[in-house]
């Protein structure tokens, strides 16, 4: 399991972090606490499993290194004002089915690529290839659609 999914769980934490060494360390974590957990595996996708176990991994070393900084006014990193549209945006997704709106926050809001997507779910690449070409299809007739 390990050499077969060290790729997919190390460049999962490496978009994350963008450090290769803390993605490194942090992958070596998940494996520990899978081996740890392994006799309460029920024998789902081991991918899937894996990244579950990796994103907690990265979320408990975020907790634990909490650190505070200054932000820097929005103005001056040429970030734009929160405007309505954000909030069409959010509506739109909250019109849309489960599936749909799990899809599109799965990638575009979280930021997992479709071959992750596609390990997490137990479904191949091009099937959610095609799954989130129709929630966009599905969002864009949404937020284009006069209320």
């Amino acid at each position: 399991m390990y050499r077969e999914h060290w790729p997919l769980v190390c460049g999962f934490l490496l978009r994350r972090t963008r450090d290769p060494h803390l993605a490194e360390d942090l992958a070596q974590e998940t494996f520990v606490k899978a081996t740890r957990a392994l006799l309460g595996w029920r024998g789902e996708n081991p991918a899937a499993w894996l990244l579950a176990i990796a994103r907690n991994v990265l979320i408990d070393h975020v907790r634990r290194r909490r650190i505070e900084v200054a932000l820097p006014d929005p103005g001056e990193l040429g970030v734009p004002p929160l405007h309505v549209a954000s909030l069409d945006v959010r509506d739109a997704l909250d019109r849309l089915s489960e599936q749909h709106r799990r899809l599109l926050t799965l990638v575009y809001l979280e930021g997992f690529s479709l071959v992750e997507v596609a390990a997490m779910t137990g479904r191949k690449h091009a099937s959610i290839k095609t799954a989130v070409w129709r929630a966009r299809n599905a969002f864009a007739d949404i937020y284009g659609a006069p209320e």
